[in-house]
C-alpha cells in the first residue's frame, strides 16, 4: 500500500489538516493554544457534539435523516432536570426517563417513516413538536440548579481528562463494532445503500430504519442528559445549537477514512478537525460568528466533496464495466 498515493491522500486528508491546525495554531496563539487547558477544552466542549453525532450516524447509515435529533436532546436535558427539581425522583431515574422519552421520539419518527413519510419532513416537524414540548416543560425559563451527585457524573475528570470524552471515545468504539462487524451493521449499510436490493436479498429493510430510528433518539437523549449533568442549569434553547455541528461532523466524516461512507473513525476525525479550527480561530480573536460561519463551510465542502467523489468513482466503476 502507498501511503502517501492519491486514494490515501484523500482518506486521511482530515489528519493531514489536523496536524496542519494545530502546527498553524501552535505558531500563531502558543501563548493560550499550546496549553492543557485548551487540549480539556477541545476534549470536553466535543464529547456531547460526538455523542450526537454518533446518534445521528446510525438512521445516516440506514438512509435516513434526523432532524429532530438536536430538539430531542433538549427535550432530554428539560425533563431530566425538570424531574429532579420538581419531583423526590433520584437522578438515576430521572435520566432513565429522559432517554425513554428519546426513544420513544426515535419510535415515532420511525413509525411515520414507515407509512410512508418522507424522513426529512417527518423529522422536521417532530422538531417543532419537540421544541413546543420543551417550552411547555421548562415553563420557557431555566431549569436547575441539579444536584451535585447528577453533575459529578459528567464532571469528574480520570486520569485529567474530561470524563465526558471517555464516554464519547467509548460509545464511538461499540457503534464502530456494530456497524463494522455484525450483521446488524452490514444489513443497515445494505439498506442505506439499495432499499429494494436489500429488502429483494432477505433484509428486513423496515425493521432496519424504525431500529436506526429509536437509537438515534435514545443516543440523542442520552447526550441531553449528559449535557445537563455538565451544565448543571438547562436552558430551553439547549438543543438547536447542536444540530448543524453534528450534522457537519457526519458528512465530512464520508471523505474520510471510508471514502463516501457514513462512518464512525471518519466522523471522530471530522469532530475533532472542527473543534481544533473553531478553538484556534476563537484564541486567535475570532468573533462568536466564527463557530457558525466554520461548520456551515465544512457542512457545504463535505457534500460538496462526496457528491463530486461519487461521481468520479462511477464514472471509473463504468469505464471498468465497459473495458471489461
Amino acid at each position: 500500500m502507498k501511503l502517501f498515493g492519491a486514494d490515501n491522500l484523500a482518506r486521511f486528508s482530515g489528519i493531514y489538516v489536523l496536524g496542519l491546525f494545530i502546527l498553524i495554531f501552535s505558531l500563531w496563539v502558543p501563548a493560550t493554544f499550546l496549553t492543557v487547558t485548551t487540549l480539556k477544552s477541545v476534549l470536553g466542549d466535543q464529547a456531547i457534539t460526538l455523542i450526537l453525532a454518533l446518534g445521528l450516524l446510525v438512521p445516516l447509515a440506514a438512509g435516513q435523516f434526523d432532524l429532530s435529533v438536536a430538539q430531542n436532546l433538549g427535550l432530554a436535558a428539560i425533563v431530566c432536570g425538570a424531574l429532579q427539581t420538581r419531583t423526590g425522583l433520584g437522578w438515576p431515574e430521572c435520566a432513565a426517563i429522559a432517554i425513554a422519552c428519546g426513544a420513544l421520539v426515535g419510535a415515532a419518527n420511525g413509525g411515520l417513516i414507515l407509512f410512508g413519510v418522507d424522513s426529512f419532513i417527518a423529522t422536521l416537524g417532530m422538531s417543532s413538536i419537540l421544541l413546543a414540548f420543551t417550552t411547555l416543560v421548562s415553563r420557557n425559563e431555566f431549569v436547575g440548579p441539579l444536584s451535585e451527585g447528577f453533575q459529578k457524573a459528567a464532571s469528574a475528570e480520570p486520569l485529567g481528562f474530561p470524563i465526558v470524552t471517555l464516554y464519547a471515545l467509548l460509545g464511538a468504539a461499540v457503534l464502530w463494532w456494530l456497524l463494522e462487524h455484525t450483521p446488524i451493521g452490514r444489513r443497515t449499510y445494505a439498506t442505506g445503500a439499495n432499499r429494494d436490493a436489500a429488502r429483494l436479498a432477505g433484509v428486513r429493510t423496515a425493521r432496519h430504519t424504525f431500529l436506526a430510528m429509536v437509537i438515534c433518539g435514545a443516543v440523542a437523549a442520552l447526550a441531553g442528559v449528559l449535557v445537563a449533568a455538565k451544565v448543571g442549569q438547562v436552558a430551553p434553547t439547549l438543543g438547536p445549537p447542536y444540530l448543524l455541528p453534528a450534522f457537519a461532523a457526519c458528512f465530512l466524516g464520508t471523505t474520510q477514512i471510508k471514502v463516501g461512507r457514513f462512518n464512525v473513525l471518519g466522523t471522530v476525525v471530522a469532530i475533532y478537525l472542527l473543534a481544533v479550527g473553531v478553538k484556534g480561530l476563537q484564541l486567535a480573536g475570532g468573533e462568536l460568528w466564527v463557530t457558525e460561519m466554520f461548520n456551515g463551510v465544512a457542512l457545504v465542502g463535505a457534500v460538496t466533496v462526496a457528491v463530486f467523489g461519487n461521481k468520479r468513482r462511477n464514472r471509473r466503476l463504468k469505464a471498468e464495466t465497459e473495458r471489461a
